[in-house]
């Protein structure tokens, strides 16, 4: 009998969701950086093994209330999906747990699904035996099925996920073909490009910036893109932009090049700068940027 079912990932901002999902999965489905909000979609795919097909749903991480409406969408998003999935991944950094991390296991101990409890970057816990003392003193191991400590970035203790994730799932017909694209490919786009724009810009504009896609136009051996990078404020513009263009062109020549790795042909990839007044608090503007409530 095969065995199918739908798995969430949750945990607060930068314990390494994205990291893992990507090396389960062997191939880039979320971006990654080191700064919070990273991720601001809830990210589905798939890995299909021999008998079991594990449908991910990749969730932003839980940060710290704000009264920007941004931050209160991103909030609701792994709110939305805990009662509706088969297994939960909670995710914690290392021996780390401080009160937004009791906030999202309060929200997981709401749902009745499966958790796993699943201890990231143990690359950065010298004392090993400390993750031991971190479990006893910290958790209710009644309430998890597996406790696996990971190293997402090390590629460490991945297939231990697996083979737990296998045992947890229902007995089911797959419900997917092996190969399926959850996302469209305008939004894969604008979150390469906005991964670079973190990765680039990340100290001195934290969050405030979207990608949209105004054009694409995808031939055989050719996709042409035009995009526009939305900032807040006009000082932002210009940061985006840097000194004689520098900044936007280096941002336009890392998302071309992991665009070409990704669709196997030659991208041509033009992006603007444009001011979106205080979008971050605007319900109109987070709509069309594809950030939806």
């Amino acid at each position: 009998m095969t065995k199918c079912g739908y798995a969430t990932i949750i945990g607060k901002t930068n314990v390494g969701k994205s990291t893992f999902l990507n090396k389960f999965l062997n191939k880039k489905v979320s971006i990654t950086a080191d700064k919070s909000q990273t991720t601001r979609s809830n990210i589905y795919a798939i890995k299909t093994l021999e008998e079991t097909q594990i449908i991910f749903i990749d969730t932003p991480g839980i940060h710290r209330k704000s009264e920007k409406t941004l931050n209160k969408v991103l909030r609701k998003k792994p709110s939305e999906v805990i009662h509706d999935v088969d297994v939960i991944i909670f995710m914690v950094s290392g021996t780390k747990f401080d009160d937004v991390d009791k906030e999202t296991l309060d929200l997981v101990n709401q749902s009745s699904a499966k958790k796993l409890l699943v201890i990231n970057k143990i690359d950065l816990v010298k004392n090993k035996k400390n993750l031991f003392t971190f479990v006893e003193e910290t958790f209710n191991k009644e309430e998890f099925f597996a406790i696996v400590p990971i190293s997402a970035k090390n590629n460490l203790g991945i297939d231990l996920v697996e083979q737990e994730l296998e045992n947890a799932l229902p007995d089911n017909e797959f419900f997917y073909p092996e190969e399926i694209d959850f996302q469209s490919k305008n939004f894969e786009i604008s979150e390469t490009v906005r991964e670079k724009v973190i990765r680039l810009l990340g100290d001195e504009l934290p969050y405030e910036t979207a990608v949209v896609i105004e054009h694409s136009e995808d031939q055989e051996n050719l996709l042409e893109i035009s995009a526009n990078i939305y900032v807040s404020k006009p000082s932002q513009k210009s940061i985006v932009i840097g000194k004689n263009g520098e900044k936007i062109k280096s941002i336009g020549i890392a998302a071309r090049t992991d665009l070409e790795k990704k669709f196997g042909k030659k991208v041509v990839l033009k992006l603007w700068c444009k001011v979106q007044k205080n979008w971050v608090n605007n319900p109109i503007s987070l709509e069309s940027f594809g950030i939806k409530s």
